[in-house]
């Protein structure tokens, strides 16, 4: 018999977001499985970040989650795109959604060995705590190259902890949310430049809260120092 873990998964750290999504990655898939077909503004920013990574640029959609929906729309649009999601269980749903795409088992949060011409973060922020943050867009900064692209979707709030999960069911889940400062001061200090920053109203059928889409280019300034996520 296997041994079990002595302890919990710390919140929000890479083996607590590998345990929810595992829990849900199903019920995530039904809910989500159509969710750019109703909204308009999402669609309009995703292409935007396409039309600015030329084509055949290589992309990490990140937290592509068990829909592989961004992942397929920039596909289309002509980019060489890798789906990526820490939970083994969404990127095998998303690889039977869409076989036409690519996706892969990987951290979000570890990426800075790649060589990239953009990044979509869509949603992807939320599990991890807002410390992490810093740490998270550097790793993004190295990867992608001076001139790359950055398109982070994000639920706007101050929320940063564990919660009930939005989705329903009786799971724990970490959930962070941010402010349009706190985005814009951290992608600013993180080698990009800012280059749109729009928050919309949510739509009649989606939680309720404000969402923030921020694009920045990566400048050719050095990336700042890596800081360990843990002591």
């Amino acid at each position: 018999m296997a041994d079990m873990p002595l302890f919990p998964p710390e919140p929000g750290s890479a083996d607590d977001v590998v345990r929810t999504w595992e829990a849900r990655a199903d019920h995530y898939l039904r809910l989500f499985r159509h969710e750019l077909h109703g909204k308009p503004f999402d669609l309009e920013a995703l292409n935007a970040f396409a039309g600015r990574v030329a084509e055949g640029g290589r992309v990490y959609d990140a937290g592509c989650g068990p829909c592989g929906h961004v992942t397929e729309l920039l596909t289309a649009r002509g980019l060489d795109v890798l789906g990526i999601d820490l939970s083994p269980s969404c990127v095998a749903l998303a690889r039977q959604e869409k076989p036409g795409c690519r996706f892969a088992v990987m951290d979000q949060r570890d990426v800075a060995g790649e060589r990239l011409d953009g990044l979509v973060s869509y949603y992807a922020l939320h599990d991890q705590p807002k410390r992490e943050l810093a740490t998270t867009l550097t790793s993004w900064a190295v990867a992608i190259r001076p001139g790359g692209q950055l398109l982070i979707v994000a639920k706007e709030g101050a929320h940063d902890g564990v919660i009930d999960d939005p989705l329903g069911g009786d799971l724990r889940v970490y959930w962070a949310e941010f402010t349009e400062y706190e985005l814009r001061a951290a992608v600013g200090a993180a080698a990009f430049r800012i280059d749109d920053c729009t928050v919309r109203e949510a739509y009649d059928d989606e939680i309720p809260t404000r969402r923030i889409y921020l694009a920045a280019t990566r400048t050719g300034l050095a990336p700042p120092p890596s800081r360990s996520r843990r002591p």
